[in-house]
């Protein structure tokens, strides 16, 4: 994982602590008896780079702190019921905190409520729950202003031209997805040339790019992704279709290898997050609830940076070499 300078870290311990609500005390907690703090880990997926930065930075901080990480997760992006029963997996083994990224806003929250009502923490982790309030907390990027933060580049890149895209989403009905696109789409205005579904998977983004620009070529100027692998899929379609330098790729993630397509001009921009901050603030609360049955609430936002080597008047940015000490993965 990439190491983040001492202002970044002072940064985002503030932003931790001030976009919260006030803990709220409620009462002793049960007791953990002599064995250690049990915190549950649910994320979408065992295998995206991502939700492995989340869950090493988690196992570090659980280990740091004396307590237990069970980590669990679907068996795909959009595996609901792989999440429920995990959830339900966790609780059965005691644990006292579960944090979760949901595949589904609404599909797990049947799940959440029966574990809340054990006296079990939980807190949603890089997606929103809808309700928000269906969990005690929610430690996540403000996904729609990342979304508006790529759109924003990827116009003012354009120079006037009116911005003529293709958009490649991940899951359908996923809120990160919906949430992404939506501030794409408000800042940067764009002509849809054709959106398709990739899950956020390189090889699905590469043969949708493949589709459509069969029908668009002549007029593509732009290309909107949901993450960093689909923007490689783009790229290599692109690529081979003679295209890669006349259109602008953006993106969100700010993995290692995400700054280095930025860094190698594969990707134009990428809008980089912060999963380690997320999982360590996330695992700090559960062991302050297990100590002292203090809960989190309301939502802890983590902060977001627009990465690119080719900066624009009016829009703040920082470069690859910046992105590369604090990258992720």
């Amino acid at each position: 994982m990439g190491h983040r300078g001492p202002a970044l870290l002072a940064l985002l311990a503030t932003v931790a602590l001030t976009s919260a609500c006030t803990g709220q005390k409620t009462g002793s907690s049960e007791s953990t008896g002599d064995g250690p703090i049990r915190i549950g880990l649910v994320t979408k997926t065992e295998s995206n780079p991502y939700f492995v930065a989340l869950r090493d930075a988690a196992k570090a901080q659980a280990d740091k702190s004396g307590a237990e990480l069970i980590a669990l997760a679907g068996k795909f992006d959009g595996d609901n019921d792989g999440q429920v029963a995990a959830i339900e997996n966790l609780v059965q083994k005691g644990a006292r905190t579960i944090l979760v990224t949901p595949s589904n806003s609404t599909g797990i929250l049947a799940a959440i409520k029966k574990a809340r009502d054990k006296g079990v923490l939980v807190i949603a982790l890089d997606t929103e729950t809808d309700p928000r309030d269906a969990v005690d907390a929610t430690i996540a990027t403000d996904n729609t202003k990342a979304g508006s933060f790529q759109g924003r580049y990827v116009k003012a890149a354009l120079n006037g031209q009116p911005v003529r895209s293709i958009l490649l989403d991940g899951t359908p009905g996923s809120t990160v997805s919906e949430q992404r696109h939506r501030g794409f789409v408000e800042a940067a205005a764009p002509e849809d040339l054709g959106t398709e579904s990739t899950n956020g998977e390189q090889n699905k983004a590469q043969q949708a790019t493949e589709n459509l620009v069969q029908r668009v070529a002549d007029r593509i100027n732009a290309v909107y992704t949901l993450n960093e692998p689909a923007a490689r899929g783009a790229f290599s379609a692109l690529k081979a279709k003679g295209l890669a330098d006349k259109v602008v790729i953006g993106s969100i993630d700010g993995s290692c290898d995400g700054v280095r397509a930025v860094q190698k001009g594969e990707i134009a921009v990428t809008v980089m997050q912060f999963p380690k901050k997320m999982a360590e603030q996330g695992v700090t609360f559960g062991v302050e609830y297990a100590r002292s049955g203090t809960k989190p609430s309301g939502l802890v936002e983590t902060e977001t940076a627009t990465i690119t080597d080719k900066p624009i008047a009016g829009v703040d940015s920082k470069d690859t070499a910046w992105g590369l000490q604090n990258c992720w993965g």
